[in-house]
């Protein structure tokens, strides 16, 4: 497998150095796409729009992934370029309906990633509405408190769930001759003893996590949610879905009143979060429920940022870097601070991201040996900086991201869509310096 989490800097005493890991994927799947012989890194939406306007908008956007439902949808997919996902309902097992429904679309040339029933352990183990709405729980807090009906129910659920999902993805492996790989999202904290009842069945992992909410933020969990499902899947490559919504948009049975939208700077900071930490794909979700044009048109800004990165974001993590943090304000604090630096030809990029609260006026980026002499730029700001040594030095605000590259021809022209969310002072981006 490739590193998981590139750099970090997991302070121990007042500076600290962590080597980036390195490696290589199992051979038949590395999450990666194969669109006309290019491997990209999975940029997608589980929102179809029904416009092709509206679809045309997500392509030219540097989406290249987006669910659908059928056999149209791909021909829509596929006439812009655009690769699609296909849900099935594995645990309704190997039906003559389901065989039926895979034979239908195995051989369309946009068809990329077969996705199993989402949320399946969360949704026999801990969802809410287990107790809210269909009264198979006492209390609310059943699953978490281990009671007795929460046991026996998941595990009468899984006995009958997961035998199902095994035989319908034999099928699918029996009817798909370009053997692409199933794909099942779960929820943030989705039970491993379940998960890993099926894990040997599919291909890629991973997680949804919604961290923007009305009274709270916290966008740095996504690093310790990418970590996780990269323990859990030991190795193979993760999904993330991120946030593309405001919970109030959602309906009662969430009791979000007033909106709160992931502001562009909350956005990047999370994808780059999840990608430093090892993901190998970002989707978002709830894009179908959005009343804001500007927070789609935030997110579709970052796509396309994020596209235009697409040789690094496929390519390995260079051995031998190391980062560090040196701290003065704070020194008995252990930093969060994550970044990887990768290579695309003659081309660098080398990614930071300060996940605290606080700034850090010393983080240092080791091991750049063959960039001595040359400008790594800080895209989307006029700030560069000359590697001398082997070291870039940074310094980030908190919760910040900097994205360094060799060369500007990797900036998107992405608009007055960046500043979405932020007030007149500015916001908490980094872009700044």
């Amino acid at each position: 497998m490739r590193g998981r989490s590139a750099m970090a800097g997991v302070a121990l005493t007042s500076v600290t150095a962590l080597v980036l890991a390195c490696g290589a994927y199992a051979a038949e799947c590395d999450g990666f796409l194969i669109n006309d012989g290019q491997r990209l890194f999975p940029l997608g939406f589980y929102e179809l729009p029904e416009s092709d306007e509206g679809l045309k908008a997500m392509a030219n956007a540097g989406v290249n992934l987006v669910r659908c439902r059928n056999r149209a949808d791909l021909d829509r997919l596929h006439a812009l370029g655009m690769q699609g996902v296909m849900p099935l309902p594995l645990e309704q097992g190997p039906t003559e309906e389901f065989r039926a429904r895979v034979a239908e679309v195995a051989d369309h040339p946009a068809l990329a990633v077969w996705e199993g029933p989402d949320e399946v352990v969360w949704n026999y183990t801990a969802f809410s509405g287990l107790f809210r709405t269909m009264g198979v729980y006492k209390t609310r807090e059943a699953w978490w408190e281990q009671a007795p009906e929460a046991r026996a129910y998941a595990a009468e659920q899984a006995a009958k769930l997961v035998p199902n999902m095994r035989a319908a993805a034999a099928v699918i492996r029996e009817l798909d001759a370009l053997k692409r790989p199933v794909w099942i999202n779960e929820a943030k904290n989705s039970d491993v003893y379940y998960v890993r009842q099926y894990l040997d069945f599919v291909d890629i992992t991973g997680c949804d996590y919604y961290p923007v909410h009305e009274d709270r933020r916290n966008i740095a969990e996504i690093a310790g949610a990418t970590e996780r499902w990269n323990q859990i899947g030991r190795g193979m490559p993760v999904y993330m879905v991120l946030q593309a919504f405001s919970w109030h948009e959602l309906g009662e049975y969430y009791d979000a009143k007033n909106e709160a939208y992931p502001t562009f700077d909350e956005s990047r900071f999370m994808a780059y979060d999840a990608i430093v930490h090892g993901a190998d794909g970002i989707l978002y979700w709830g894009s179908s429920f959005l009343k804001s044009e500007a927070c789609r048109a935030s997110i579709y800004a970052l796509t396309k940022e994020l596209a235009a990165l697409q040789p690094f974001l496929t390519a390995p993590d260079v051995p031998g870097v190391r980062l560090s943090v040196i701290e003065d304000k704070n020194p008995d604090m252990t930093p969060r601070v994550a970044g990887l630096a990768r290579c695309a030809g003659d081309d660098w990029l080398v990614v930071l991201v300060n996940e605290d609260d606080v700034p850090h006026t010393a983080v240092i980026v080791e091991g750049l040996d063959a960039l001595n002499g040359r400008t790594l730029c800080q895209l989307y700001t006029e700030d560069a900086a000359v590697v001398a040594r082997g070291e870039l030095i940074a310094r980030l605000q908190p919760k910040a991201v900097q994205v360094y590259v060799t060369s500007r021809d990797y900036e998107a022209c992405c608009g007055d869509a960046r500043a979405f969310g932020r007030s007149a002072e500015g916001a908490q981006s980094g872009e700044a310096g």
